[in-house]
């Protein structure tokens, strides 16, 4: 997790889950085989919710069917990872994250 923004959402993650019980409901596959799921906190409120009230994900419709779009913030959409690695002069880890991707895209 090399990127500022997923360093933060993962932090944001453990913080809402730490020392829970969390249920996941196996929703499918996405395109790569891996599963997708709705997973809740025993209080009942969705993660993916959570998430992206505090403008740490974005909703995924093919997923979701729209249901967390009107959670996200204003601003969101914007490209945000991009942005910010050019704000702090790191596009080397936007660079590095797209290599990673076509390694594994070339992997398959």
């Amino acid at each position: 997790m090399n990127h500022p923004h997923g360093r933060k959402a993962k932090s944001a993650l453990i913080a809402l889950c730490r020392g829970q019980r969390i249920t996941a409901e196996f929703t499918g596959l996405d395109v790569h085989g891996r599963t997708v799921a709705r997973c809740h906190l025993p209080d009942g409120r969705d993660l993916s919710a959570e998430m992206v009230k505090l403008g740490l994900a974005l909703d995924w419709p093919k997923h979701s069917g729209g249901a967390y779009r009107d959670l996200e913030p204003p601003d969101a959409r914007k490209k945000l990872w991009l942005a910010d690695a050019r704000q702090k002069g790191r596009m080397d880890v936007w660079e590095r994250f797209e290599a990673s991707a076509r390694e594994r895209a070339a992997r398959r």
